[in-house]
């Protein structure tokens, strides 16, 4: 029988060591996460957790040497570099308080997320930050916020930072940037040098981070009386990869245009390659953008013109605001300033080319 969390007799280590039929140790080193342990034995023990509704007792954990308060950073790629920055926040941060701070790179599978919040939650981890634009629908919804209400019985807080926010009344707190924003003021700069033909190369078209860039993209035209044509919106994800790939298409299907906004600097490096290998110069021939502002922007050739996301200071602040947080205090909402960094990659389209 599945135990509730107002029962007056709480499961214990041994009880989900007996429902998964492994040893309570073993439950120790999956909970513990420091141990190897097959991945059959990780979902029995992960199951019994979540039927039994368990929490590691902070006491045992205490007497384990295994005291030390945790958080826990939550992606779908660590690889990214945006991401990365954020990670450097949140560890500096986590430090700075006294935490230790735990990263798990989910890869897009949202069961693997599950199964490492729930074990945030029977280690009493102090929060769990989600990082990251994703498909909002209403079953993200109603599974995060099954998340927010599980992590906020043990006494934990969710953290969603750059995802999108839950209904009212969601015991979470949300950090974003202004994303939109951003990409509108990039376009209005781009579009303030004379550009009329801006080709953007865009990410997925359910990921609420890229939407939010096009839709900034469209704004920037209407605001000037502009309508874009739509065959210059393609769509890939945020790699190198793809801004080549994208790129590559463009041009070997003669597109006309004469600049490109990439949403974000990795696709913008991996257009800027394949606009050199096509012998084009920029911003000669075609202006470049790009967004997030990571480090090597500025050491492209030539430098790129870009939105600055305070990537490390999201970081910084989702530590802050989840420990601080007040139980029962009215749920967060913050948003941070982005802004545009002009170097070298944007400049007024070649005369023959104006219109």
């Amino acid at each position: 029988m599945t135990r509730k969390s107002g029962d007056a007799s709480r499961s214990t280590i041994r009880d989900v060591a007996a429902r998964a039929g492994v040893s309570a140790s073993t439950v120790s080193r999956v909970l513990g996460g420091v141990y190897p342990v097959s991945a059959a034995t990780r979902g029995r023990v992960m199951r019994a957790v979540r039927d039994l509704d368990y929490v590691a007792d902070a006491r045992a954990k205490a007497i384990a040497g295994v005291g030390t308060p945790t958080l826990a950073f939550v992606l779908e790629d660590i690889t990214g570099p945006s991401f990365a920055h954020m990670a450097h926040g949140v560890e500096r941060e986590a430090t700075r308080l006294g935490h230790l701070c735990l990263v798990c790179s989910t890869e897009g599978d949202v069961r693997h997320e599950l199964e490492f919040v729930e074990m945030m939650r029977a280690q009493r981890a102090a929060a769990v930050i989600l990082v990251g634009g994703t498909a909002d629908t209403p079953e993200y919804r109603e599974r995060t916020h099954r998340m927010a209400d599980s992590l906020a019985s043990a006494g934990s807080r969710l953290v969603l930072c750059g995802r999108p926010p839950l209904d009212p009344g969601a015991p979470v707190t949300v950090i974003e940037y202004d994303n939109e924003g951003g990409a509108y003021t990039l376009v209005a700069h781009v579009l303030a040098q004379g550009h009329r033909r801006v080709l953007f190369l865009g990410g997925r078209t359910d990921h609420t981070t890229a939407l939010g860039r096009e839709r900034g993209y469209l704004a920037a035209h209407r605001a000037r009386g502009l309508t874009p044509d739509p065959a210059l919106l393609l769509h890939g994800d945020f790699t190198r990869d793809a801004g080549h790939r994208l790129m590559q298409q463009a041009l070997k299907d003669d597109l006309d245009f004469t600049a490109v906004v990439a949403a974000t600097d990795m696709v913008a490096a991996g257009a800027l390659t394949a606009l050199h290998e096509a012998g084009l110069t920029v911003p000669g021939d075609v202006s470049l953008a790009g967004y997030d502002d990571i480090p090597f922007a500025r050491d492209l050739h030539p430098a790129l013109t870009t939105v600055h996301v305070p990537y490390e200071e999201l970081g910084r602040l989702a530590v802050r605001t989840a420990l601080e947080h007040t139980p029962g205090a009215p749920d967060e909402h913050l948003l941070l300033g982005t802004h545009v960094v002009v170097r070298d990659s944007v400049g007024p389209p070649a005369p023959h080319q104006r219109r």
